[in-house]
């Protein structure tokens, strides 16, 4: 298949990427490159698909090995995306792009409908206009809210977000439900579950715990630890996705959780990396953060049921890799 693939430069997108491209597929990546978190860390991906050179101010399509090619494009510019819709005919799109982060909605709203409203009606409205054949996109468990029933399951209510990024979120599944009643388009939303492994956002607790305590610096724990996630390594959720990717369903509209359904305590998280660091955390226990929730737990059996998914990745065997790539990354 011709497949597109928004925000391939970003943690999920850019593993989906390559599995896909590694399954023979044509692959289009595009991505803005922004500075929510350093740039270098995306751009250093470009070589892994055999592109060395990038332009950061021009379109240009860069074509890099096996079956890839790249664009720097913001989904914001709706013109660009209607124009590239339209010359290449995708069979699929894998809408990954978005503007991330719980807190920095908090701080920064607009960017969030700007980026995750209209970017994502664009892209949409594109597959309609083209007849994209199925669209699949990135939903998140922050729609579930803060909320004491576990685990959580695709039929709950979900209309009570606390934070823009999460309604930003729900605003997506919205719509694409409307796209698919009113003109027949084929559209999955997966609510991610705490995602982590190689290359994942420095803004995330994977990252910043490790990085902290790799440099001796303190990290801090919110809600005094009372925390749990449900902590999803990145090679299941890529699993997920490309069972999708691959499914003959005929339905029109789908929800799906993708997560390990396995809540870990964040001490205990934090205890599994020390052990794969080999050094001790210096601990700032603290209260809890505007827009934070207290658990997620993700309900998988509907994608199961469906799609035979199971995750496998233990999290020590997750966060051992993820320590091992860190290492190796930063020269450590």
């Amino acid at each position: 298949m011709k497949i597109l693939v928004t925000g391939t430069l970003g943690f999920i997108g850019f593993h989906l990427s390559q599995k896909l491209m590694d399954e023979g597929h044509e692959v289009l990546g595009i991505d803005n490159i922004n500075d929510y978190y350093d740039p270098s860390l995306k751009l250093a991906k470009l070589p892994l698909f055999g592109i060395h050179e990038a332009s950061p101010k021009v379109y240009q399509q860069l074509k890099g090995n096996n079956n890839f090619r790249f664009i720097r494009l913001n989904i914001t510019d709706r013109a660009y995306l209607e124009h590239l819709f339209r010359e290449e005919q995708f069979h699929c799109v894998c809408h990954l792009a978005a503007q991330a982060g719980v807190q920095y909605s908090i701080k920064n709203p607009h960017t969030y409908i700007e980026n995750n409203i209209s970017g994502f009606i664009n892209i949409l409205d594109a597959c309609r206009q083209n007849k994209v054949a199925h669209f699949i996109y990135a939903s998140s468990s922050s729609v579930y809210g803060n909320r004491n029933n576990v685990p959580f399951r695709e039929t709950d209510n979900v209309d009570h977000p606390v934070s823009i990024y999460a309604a930003s979120k729900k605003a997506n599944e919205l719509m694409a439900h409307t796209y698919s009643h009113l003109y027949d388009l084929k559209t999955t939303g997966l609510r991610f579950f705490t995602v982590y492994g190689p290359w994942g956002r420095p803004d995330m607790a994977p990252f910043i715990f490790t990085k902290n305590i790799i440099e001796g610096k303190p990290i801090n724990v919110f809600n005094n630890g009372i925390l749990e996630r449900d902590f999803t390594y990145v090679d299941d959720i890529i699993d997920g996705i490309l069972l999708i990717v691959h499914s003959k369903n005929k339905y029109k509209y789908k929800l799906y959780n993708i997560g390990n359904s396995s809540p870990v305590n964040l001490n205990e998280f934090i205890n599994t990396i020390e052990k794969k660091v080999n050094k001790k955390a210096l601990i700032n226990y603290t209260t809890m953060r505007d827009g934070d929730v207290i658990k997620t737990f993700a309900d998988v059996s509907a994608l199961k049921t469906d799609f035979n998914y199971k995750p496998k990745t233990r999290l020590e065997d997750g966060i051992g890799k993820f320590v091992e790539w860190y290492k190796s990354y930063y020269s450590i």
